[in-house]
C-alpha cells in the first residue's frame, strides 16, 4: 500500500500520496483526505473518527513537517503542547502516544518517522553468495573520515530515543554516537576512555541531554570518570542549556519529586525532546563541522570513490569466473 505521507523527491519536505507538498494543503482538506485514506477510500461508507483525533492527527503531521522526521513521540508531544492541542501532563503525553500509534496502524504515518533506539536485532551478517557480499561491500564502503583530520569528535546523548534523531547526522560525518541510557556503566566509560586515549590528537565530546538535576549530574559524572581513567578531552554540553531555554522559550516541567538532587536545583527543568528535532540535528552538525578540515575531507572522499570503483570492478570480474 502506498504511504499517505512521505518525503518529497529532494528528501527535504513532506508530501502527500498525490505528490502535493503537505504545507500546501489546508487543515480542512487534510482532515477529509485522512478520513478517506484511513477508510481505504470507501467514500460514504468510510469509518467514523472522533474530530478531536483528526485535529491531533493534523497537528502531528504539521509537527513532523516542520521538524523533519524522525522524531520521538515525546518530541511530538512537546510540539502539540505548544500548538495548544494537549496539556503539558503525562496524560497529555499518553494521548499523543495513542494517536501516533493509531496513525501508524491506519497507514497515515510511516513507521520510520518515529525514532526508537531502545530496541535492536542482533544477527550475524551472512550472504547468499560471494558476489552479493562484494556488491554490498562496494555499495557501503567508506574510508575513515577522521584519520586525516587534526581532531577527533564524538557525540554523546543521554537517551536512546534522541539517538534516533541524531543518527543521520553522525552517520553522515562518520562520528561515533555514544548513547548513555541515563548513567553510563563503568565498563562503558572505561572503554570510551581507552578509545579516546588511542587517538593521538585533540578529542572533543559534545553532549546532548536533559536539563534537570539528574541530567546535569550525568554529564558531570561522565566528565569526571573519563578524566579519572586518563582520557584527555574537551567536553561541551550543546543541549539542553539554560540559555536555550530562555532564547527558544522551551516548555519546562517540574523537577521529579523523587530526585534527591532537586533540593538545590535553581534552573528550569527541560527535556531534550522539547528542542525541535531539526534544530537538534543542526546543533549536532554545527558542532562536528567546527573541527573538519575541508581540504583533507575532499581528499579522503576522492580516494574513497577510487577505491569503491576498484571494488565494483572486482565484483564485475568475479561474475565472469566459472566456479
Amino acid at each position: 500500500m502506498f504511504p499517505f505521507v512521505k518525503f518529497d523527491s529532494d528528501g527535504e519536505a513532506l508530501c502527500l500520496f498525490d505528490g502535493r507538498l503537505l504545507s500546501e494543503v489546508d487543515d480542512g482538506e487534510l482532515i477529509e483526505l485522512m478520513r478517506d485514506f484511513a477508510s481505504n477510500g470507501q467514500g460514504a461508507k468510510r469509518q467514523r473518527f472522533h474530530f478531536r483525533s483528526l485535529i491531533m492527527w493534523v497537528g502531528i503531521l504539521r509537527a513532523l513537517d516542520a521538524q523533519r522526521p524522525p522524531m520521538t513521540v515525546r518530541g511530538i508531544f512537546y510540539a502539540l503542547e505548544i500548538f495548544g492541542l494537549v496539556p503539558k501532563t503525562e496524560a497529555g503525553y499518553r494521548q499523543v502516544e495513542h494517536q501516533v500509534l493509531e496513525m501508524r496502524r491506519l497507514g497515515l504515518l510511516p513507521y520510520n518517522f518515529i525514532a526508537d533506539g531502545t530496541r535492536s536485532v542482533r544477527h550475524a551478517p551472512t550472504y547468499s553468495s560471494l558476489s552479493e557480499c562484494l556488491e554490498i561491500i562496494a555499495e557501503y564502503y567508506r574510508r575513515s573520515l577522521w584519520d586525516n583530520q587534526n581532531a577527533y569528535v564524538e557525540v554523546w546523548c543521554e537517551k536512546d530515543a534522541i539517538a534516533g534523531v541524531l543518527l543521520e547526522v553522525t552517520y553522515k560525518w562518520d562520528v561515533a554516537l555514544c548513547v548513555c541510557r541515563g548513567y553510563p556503566s563503568e565498563t562503558f566509560l572505561y572503554n570510551a576512555a581507552e578509545r579516546l586515549k588511542a587517538q593521538n590528537k585533540p578529542v572533543f565530546i559534545y553532549y546532548i541531554g536533559d536539563l534537570d538535576p539528574t541530567g546535569w549530574n550525568i554529564s558531570e559524572v561522565i566528565q569526571r570518570r573519563l578524566d579519572e581513567f586518563g582520557a584527555d578531552f574537551a567536553f561541551e554540553r550543546i543541549a539542553v542549556t539554560p540559555e536555550q531555554v530562555e532564547a527558544w522559550q522551551l516548555p519546562t516541567r517540574p523537577a521529579k519529586p523523587k530526585d534527591t538532587r532537586a533540593k538545590n536545583w535553581k534552573l528550569p527543568c527541560v527535556e531534550v525532546d522539547a528542542i525541535p528535532a531539526n534544530l537538534l540535528r543542526i546543533l549536532c552538525e554545527e558542532a562536528i563541522l567546527r573541527h573538519l578540515d575541508w581540504r583533507a575531507y575532499y581528499a579522503t572522499k576522492q580516494v574513497e570513490a577510487e577505491e569503491r570503483a576498484k571494488l565494483e570492478e572486482i565484483t564485475e570480474q568475479l561474475d565472469t569466473i566459472e566456479w
